[in-house]
């Protein structure tokens, strides 16, 4: 029987509603959920510093994962984050450990500084990851001693997260949040959302904030008034 005066103490586990701010996004490699898409991805990030060559690509689309491996990355290697623009002393970094360059291909860099951290990596024996969503052939680059440093680093490819994966990353985002949502409502979410983790991750806190501020469970209902949003792929049959 329900308590009036205590109206959550009579509800079902998956129905609670969570505190404020109460939960935390996993984000280690043991939290990374691994499937066909990533597992290249993962294997060369597991492989270091037992690298084919001392610098790695990662190549993926908006959404992919390539933020979580770098993170993983990082956290394995206590990699410095580098910007290769002049004056960024990028290069001297690089002498001293491993670096990372994220979103190579939207935040721009300079040809002859990118030169030179690739050049300090090889000759110091540290390691440089890259992620981009571009492959390297498609960045603007003019400097023909870059593109052949380019060509010799490996170059792996995520691909979009299937319908397998991002079920259990939304099982696992709201599990984050002390969320545990039924198989059904998750497939409903499934196949209509778009095909990226970072849409996964805006569509949890979407429906985490909206049930908190409505007082109610996430519902089916729910989902799909989420997912009917400007910006969001919807194929409600």
């Amino acid at each position: 029987m329900n308590d009036p005066q205590n109206p959550d103490r009579a509800r079902p586990k998956a129905e609670q509603l969570p505190l404020v701010f109460s939960h935390v996004t996993a984000s280690s490699r043991d939290d990374l959920l691994v499937s066909a898409p990533l597992n290249a991805a993962v294997s060369i990030v597991d492989a270091w510093p037992n690298w084919p060559s001392p610098v790695v690509i990662l190549a993926g689309p908006i959404g992919s994962g390539k933020s979580h491996l770098a993170n993983i990355w990082r956290e394995k290697t206590g990699a410095a984050d580098i910007h290769p623009v002049a004056g960024s002393h990028a290069a001297r970094k690089a002498e001293n450990g491993p670096v990372m360059f994220e979103d190579a291909d939207r935040n721009g860099f300079d040809d002859t500084e990118l030169f030179h951290v690739i050049n300090s990596v090889r000759e110091n024996g540290t390691s440089l990851l890259i992620t981009t969503r571009l492959w390297p052939s498609s960045w603007p680059v003019t400097l023909p001693d870059l593109r052949s440093r380019l060509k010799a680093a490996t170059v792996v490819e995520i691909g979009e997260p299937d319908e397998d994966l991002l079920a259990q990353v939304l099982m696992k985002l709201f599990a984050d949040r002390q969320l545990y949502m039924d198989d059904k409502l998750i497939s409903y979410i499934v196949a209509r959302m778009e095909r990226s983790l970072d849409a996964a991750q805006t569509i949890v806190d979407k429906l985490d904030r909206l049930a908190l501020a409505r007082g109610i469970r996430i519902t089916r209902a729910l989902a799909a008034e989420v997912l009917n949003e400007p910006g969001n792929d919807v194929d409600d049959d």
